[in-house]
């Protein structure tokens, strides 16, 4: 069942949950996604308001999750109604988002719709349950984009 994911209002869910997920950024959660989708079988693309990064060589290669950065003139709400309302097969869509007006355009083609925050939650869950480990979170989820910025710099890489 492929999914559409509204970027940044999932976004804005994990890093208003605590928990150590307030620095998530845009290519991180990406990349989480990507792992979730190879676990499940699943393919969904992520919309994301704006142009996005110049460089986005970070969103590449991340498995079975399409990135789409919506453009200056659009936002991801137009982009991801367009999408729904152009599905051949809605009812096999899901789309994750705590938007009304997202939820309203899925449920008038019988899409199945999920709260942002339902979602995260549910693929903590899915995570927790493919192996435990004692290994921190932060090492599975990766390092910050600041964190990666202050290794640069260690070593002599960064600006």
């Amino acid at each position: 069942m492929p999914i559409i994911i509204d970027g940044h209002n999932l976004l804005w869910s994990i890093q208003n949950a605590g928990r150590d997920f307030e620095s998530i950024c845009e290519v991180r959660l990406c990349h989480i996604l990507g792992r979730y989708l190879k676990l499940t079988g699943e393919k969904a693309q992520i919309v994301f308001d704006g142009a996005g990064p110049p460089d986005k060589r970070p969103f590449d290669n991340i498995t079975d999750l399409e990135v789409i950065f919506s453009g200056r003139d659009a936002d991801a709400d137009n982009v991801i109604e367009d999408k729904i309302a152009a599905s051949t097969a809605p009812r096999t869509l899901t789309v994750v988002s705590s938007d009304r007006r997202l939820r309203a355009a899925a449920r008038a083609r019988r899409a199945p719709a999920v709260k942002a925050e339902t979602f995260w939650v549910d693929l903590l869950e899915r995570f927790s349950r493919t192996g435990k480990t004692t290994e921190p979170a932060a090492k599975r989820l990766g390092l910050s984009e600041g964190e990666t910025e202050q290794w640069l710099k260690v070593f002599g890489l960064g600006p």
